[in-house]
């Protein structure tokens, strides 16, 4: 019985520890947190959702050609306590936002600092 139980134990043990790394979050460890550039384009989607608000933007690179960004906020409730709506983005919206791009150079951004859309400069709540 004492053999069960500790067999048990130690299952659960293992159990719970490997699990820890789920709950970790991967922070900005994948974005270039030195560097600041600006991406304007036109909006193609705007996801409202956890874990991540995101911004999709269709924005021209240096040849002319259209790069496919993805530009990721907090989640939702972060992003309502800075003033943020479901709304804020509409599909058709012509936005310049300052981003963190990604390490690995791909089209893929943390939004930091200004954003215009339609003109109009977007203003955060502290």
């Amino acid at each position: 019985m004492r053999r069960t139980i500790t067999l048990v134990a130690t299952l659960m043990a293992v159990t719970l520890v490997g699990a820890v790394p789920t709950f970790a979050h991967h922070g900005a460890a994948s974005f270039e947190t030195g560097k600041t550039i600006t991406v304007s384009g036109t909006v193609t989607e705007f996801v409202w959702t956890n874990p991540h608000v995101l911004v999709k933007v269709d924005a021209k690179d240096s040849s002319g050609g259209v790069q496919h960004w993805v530009l990721e906020a907090w989640n939702p409730v972060t992003q309502a306590s800075r003033g943020w709506k479901k709304n804020t983005f509409k599909i058709g919206d012509v936005v310049s936002v300052d981003i963190t791009p990604a390490k690995n150079n791909e089209p893929v951004g943390e939004i930091r600092g200004k954003i215009v859309i339609n003109g109009q400069e977007f203003k955060e709540r502290e």
